[in-house]
């Protein structure tokens, strides 16, 4: 085998088909979804504390008047 043949055979084999990833959802999309989730589990936990362990209504604990109890009891305003 000639040498030029010798080189062209490994060129070819290190320009082998390289594996290009093409991403399904955006990395910005996946950051809003994680968002998104994180505030729908807080908001869920906190329906679920407040129902089962507060034993309070779980609608009530989106009314902001409930937060603001909360944060007065936190403040040592009550």
């Amino acid at each position: 085998m000639p040498l030029e043949e010798k080189k062209d055979r490994s060129n070819q084999e290190q320009q082998e088909v390289r594996w290009v990833q093409i991403r399904l959802i955006p990395i910005w999309l996946r950051v809003v979804l994680v968002l998104l989730l994180v505030v729908g589990t807080a908001v869920v936990g906190a329906m679920v504390g407040y129902s089962v362990i507060g034993e309070g209504k779980a609608m009530d604990v989106l009314k902001p008047g409930t937060w603001q109890h909360i944060f007065d009891i936190m403040n040592g305003k009550e």
